[in-house]
C-alpha cells in the first residue's frame, strides 16, 4: 500500500492538519442532522480525507467495509438506447463516483443513475442516521446541464440522502447548486504543515529524513501533500539512507512534458503537438502567456482536453517560427 493510503487519517481526531474544520465538522454532526456539503480546494489540500473522517463521525466504522464496482447502465433515451460504463466506491452508508468520467454523457449519469441511488435509503441499523451519503468527485468538471439535473434531485431527495461535492474550482460549480450547500474551503497545506506530516510518515516508516532533503521535497510538492508524500516514498525506493544533497526525482509525467517541449523547440511539426516549453527567449514570453492563458479558459469551458493542448502547441508552433526566422534567419 501506498503511503498516502496507508497513513491517511481515517477519523477527524487522527488529523494531523486542518484540525480546525475537523472539529467543525464534528460539531456540524453532533446536531444530528448534516447538509448538503461542497468541499473545495486545490489538489493535495485533504479534501478527500476530511470526507472520509466526516462519514467516519457520521456512521462508525461500518462505513469502511467498502466495495468498487464497475458496472455497465443502460440508459433508455427517446430516440435510443444508451449504455454507459461507471465505477463506484460504496458502502451500506454511501457511494462514491465520478460522474464526469463520461464526459458529455454526465448529465445522464445523473438524471437516470444517481437519481436512482438516491431513492434507496441505507441500511436501518441501530444507531446510524436515516439518509444515505452519495459523494460526487470532480464536481466542477460537469456540464451545466448535469449540474442542473444535480439540483433538482437535491430538492427531490433531501429525506433519503445527502450529496457531498468535491472539486478544485469552485467557480465552475453553478450558483443554484453551491447555495443549496454548506461550502467548505480546504486551503492547501502550508510548507510548515507538509514537513510536519512528512516527519511523522518517516517516524513510522523508521527512517532517518534529513532537513534537507525534506524542505526540497516541501518546496517540489507546490502545497500538494499528495505530491509530496508520494515523492518521499520514491526517495525511499531510489536511495536509502537518505542523504542531504540526494536528488529529488521529478515524477514520470513531468519529466515526459519536459522531454517534449525539448522537441517541440528542435521541430516545429505536427508530430511534435503536445505541450508547451519554458525554455523561451524573453520576446516570446509575453505572447506565450498570453496563448496560455487563452487556451486554458478554452480548456476549461471545454470537454476534450486534447483538442485544446494541441491547439495551443500549434499555435505556439507557428510563433516559435516566425521567430527564429525573424531572429536567427
Amino acid at each position: 500500500m501506498l503511503w498516502v493510503d496507508k497513513y491517511r487519517p481515517r477519523t477527524l481526531d487522527d488529523l494531523i492538519i486542518h484540525q480546525d474544520l475537523g472539529e467543525s465538522l464534528k460539531k456540524l454532526v453532533s446536531t444530528g442532522d448534516c447538509p448538503h456539503l461542497l468541499f473545495y480546494g486545490p489538489p493535495g489540500a485533504g479534501k478527500k480525507t476530511l470526507i472520509i473522517g466526516l462519514l467516519r463521525e457520521i456512521y462508525g466504522s461500518a462505513v469502511e467495509k467498502i466495495k468498487v464496482e464497475t458496472k455497465p447502465w443502460k440508459i433508455e433515451l427517446p430516440s435510443r438506447k444508451l449504455e454507459i460504463e461507471l465505477t463506484t466506491v460504496q458502502s451500506n452508508y454511501h457511494v462514491e463516483l465520478n460522474p464526469s468520467d463520461v464526459g458529455n454523457q454526465d448529465r445522464y449519469v445523473v438524471q437516470e443513475v444517481i437519481k436512482d441511488m438516491c431513492k434507496n435509503r441505507p441500511l436501518e441499523l441501530k444507531g446510524h442516521r436515516g439518509y444515505k451519503v452519495l459523494l460526487l468527485n470532480e464536481v466542477d468538471r460537469l456540464s451545466r446541464e448535469a449540474q442542473h439535473s444535480l439540483r433538482r434531485t437535491m430538492e427531490k431527495y433531501s429525506a433519503t440522502c445527502r450529496l457531498i461535492f468535491s472539486c478544485s474550482n469552485v467557480s465552475k460549480v453553478i450558483d443554484p447548486l453551491r447555495s443549496r450547500c454548506l461550502c467548505v474551503r480546504v486551503p492547501g497545506p502550508t510548507g510548515m504543515e507538509i514537513q510536519q506530516v512528512l516527519q511523522h510518515v518517516a517516524q513510522r516508516e523508521e527512517v532517518q529524513l534529513p532537513d534537507a532533503l525534506c524542505q526540497r521535497i516541501v518546496q517540489m510538492s507546490d502545497r500538494n501533500l499528495r505530491r509530496a508524500l508520494l515523492t518521499l516514498e520514491t526517495c525511499r525506493v531510489t536511495q536509502y539512507p537518505f542523504t542531504d544533497a540526494q536528488p529529488v526525482q521529478l515524477p514520470d509525467w513531468e519529466m515526459y512534458i519536459q522531454e517534449i517541449a525539448a522537441f517541440i523547440l528542435q521541430e516545429q511539426s505536427p508530430k511534435r503537438l503536445y505541450e508547451l516549453s519554458r525554455k523561451l527567449d524573453d520576446e516570446l514570453r509575453h505572447t506565450t502567456i498570453e496563448l496560455a492563458a487563452f487556451y486554458e479558459h478554452r480548456l476549461q469551458e471545454g470537454q476534450k482536453a486534447i483538442y485544446h493542448l494541441e491547439a495551443f502547441v500549434a499555435k505556439f508552433m507557428s510563433e516559435y517560427k516566425s521567430w527564429s526566422i525573424a531572429v536567427l534567419g
